[in-house]
């Protein structure tokens, strides 16, 4: 199988509606090339699974975001975008805050197979209202469920023609939990290498959880 497509290509499987996890923490290992087809791509109502959206003026996921194509954001640090603030001020976006940690959590157990998880975390504050907890040791946890993906846009820095990756130092972030949390997962790359060009001590994710390699065009 070949699993090397276009960018365009690529987006043409994200579908109205669908839950849409994209890597990155701010720019930095964000699918911009991806992200950029998903703007030319007609499609709406769409949930992000994201540490943020985007940056102010349509950088990254921001210009998806002044397409009105997001319906709900769930991730962390959505104040880096002021476009962001004022959507969910106006009523034009749902947001679902989910700390850092619990975030990288809630995408790991989705692709691990694991049903849920208890943490400190959120414990006795707004994020953990109405949700399940239990006294551990004396302390309360609060009960967090996997977080699933229909498509996953994810960055990595090196792939071989089987969807192998390795990532680039802090750019790897979240990627590689939403690899494995999808449905559908696709990579953006640097470099495409041919099988065996990667040493397996390398493999960050295996090519089993990568349905589809775009490399990258600056």
């Amino acid at each position: 199988m070949n699993k090397i497509i276009t960018a365009s290509e690529a987006v043409s499987y994200i579908k109205d509606g669908d839950t849409v996890a994209v890597g990155g923490f701010g720019l930095v290992g964000c699918p911009l090339n991806l992200v950029e087809a998903m703007a030319e791509h007609p499609v709406s109502d769409l949930t992000i699974i994201s540490n943020n959206l985007g940056e102010p003026g349509g950088k990254g996921l921001g210009k998806i975001l002044l397409q009105n194509k997001i319906k709900k954001g769930i991730g962390s640090y959505f104040t880096s975008n002021m476009d962001a603030v004022r959507y969910v001020k106006q009523g034009m976006l749902e947001v679902e805050l989910v700390p850092q940690g619990t975030l990288g959590e809630r995408l790991r157990a989705a692709g691990a197979g694991i049903g849920g998880f208890y943490t400190r975390t959120s414990a006795g504050t707004l994020i953990g209202e109405n949700k399940e907890s239990r006294v551990i040791n004396g302390k309360e946890y609060v009960l967090e469920l996997p977080l699933f993906a229909d498509v996953a846009l994810v960055k990595a820095k090196k792939a071989d023609r089987l969807g192998n990756l390795i990532y680039s130092k802090t750019a790897r972030n979240f990627n590689p939990d939403m690899a494995s949390a999808a449905k559908i997962t696709i990579v953006e790359v640097e470099e495409i290498v041919e099988v065996g060009k990667i040493s397996p001590e390398e493999i960050i994710t295996p090519h089993l959880f990568v349905d589809f390699i775009v490399e990258r065009r600056n």
